[in-house]
Parts: C-alpha cells; structure tokens; sequence
C-alpha cells in the first residue's frame, strides 16, 4: 500500500509536466518514483537531473549501470528497483539468467572478470563503505577504469542507494 499519493500526468503543474515529458522522452513513461518526487518539484528536478547524468549520460556503459543498479538494489532489498532495472536489462537483450546471477550469484560465468570486480566493488560500498581498501580501488584502475568512472561507478551506487531507502520508506508500488 503506498504512503504518499502518486502526481499522475493530468494532476501534474506546469513545471511537473514539463520535467515528466523529459522522463517520458527517455524512459517511455513516468516512473512511480518521480510520480512520488513530484509532490516537491524541486527535489523531483534535481533527481531527474542526477539520473540523466549517472545513468543516462556518463563514460561507462548503460547496461553496466543498469547491472550496478540491480546489484545494488539487491544489497539493499529493494523490490521495486531490483523488479525495474531489471526489466531495463531484459530489454537491452540479458537473459533471465544473467539478471538473477546479478542477485543471488555475482560469480557466475555469465559475469565478466571486469564487471565482476565492478559490482562487487559497488557492491560493498553500499553496504560496508568503510571496509573499501586501496586495493580494490587499485584493483579497478588495474581493469582499465579511470579516477572518472570509478567516481561514476560510485554515483550510481549511492544513487540507488537513496532511491532504495525512499521508495521502501514510502512503500511506492512498481505500477
């Protein structure tokens, strides 16, 4: 049961409706979890922005970045973004089974060495950032990742990491 009452499309004002036709333009459709920020536009505006950025726009690959997001989401026990992001790499071509390994066995064949490292480094930084070492850090710069994108590697991690405790404190449904 949801706690906060969703802004659909039509109830929107005219600064909602025009950051929900750029969520649109990108995503298809309005996610629940802007429906919910749009009861606070400006917190609406600066997430879309941080989304677009991180998740959209950035050096590292979408579907890396959507492989962080569900691994992430997994550590945290988020249903919804474990269910959407999930959905996003069915439709970027992931077998069922490569988006399950991401949850329940990141040390699948299925996984590359790269991205293996990757996830697990986001990984435990969701979960125990201060146990993170010079030596996983290290680790990725060995694999070809730059000061850069090991910056974005964490954006997207802590990204998820907020949207998961707002929308289980929120209990915002799926669909």
């Amino acid at each position: 049961m949801k706690r906060i009452k969703l802004i659909e499309n039509y109830e929107a004002s005219d600064e909602v409706g025009a950051i929900y036709k750029d969520i649109e333009a990108a995503f298809g459709m309005v996610p629940n979890l802007f429906k919910t920020y749009a009861h606070f536009p400006a917190l609406l505006l600066v997430n879309w922005e941080k989304t677009k950025v991180l998740l959209i726009g950035g050096e590292l690959p979408r579907e890396l970045k959507e492989s962080i997001a569900v691994v992430v989401s997994a550590a945290n026990s988020c249903k919804y973004c474990v269910a959407s992001h999930s959905m996003a790499l069915s439709m970027m071509g992931f077998s069922q089974e490569r988006i399950d390994d991401l949850t329940k066995n990141i040390e699948s064949p299925l996984i590359s060495p790269r991205d293996k490292k990757i996830l697990e480094y986001a990984r435990k930084a969701t979960l125990t950032p201060h146990k993170i070492t010079d030596t996983e850090t290290n680790e990725l710069k060995s694999l070809g990742l730059t000061d850069s994108q090991i910056v974005e590697v964490l954006g997207v991690m802590e990204l998820f990491t907020g949207y998961n405790k707002f929308l289980d404190s929120l209990a915002v449904p799926l669909t």
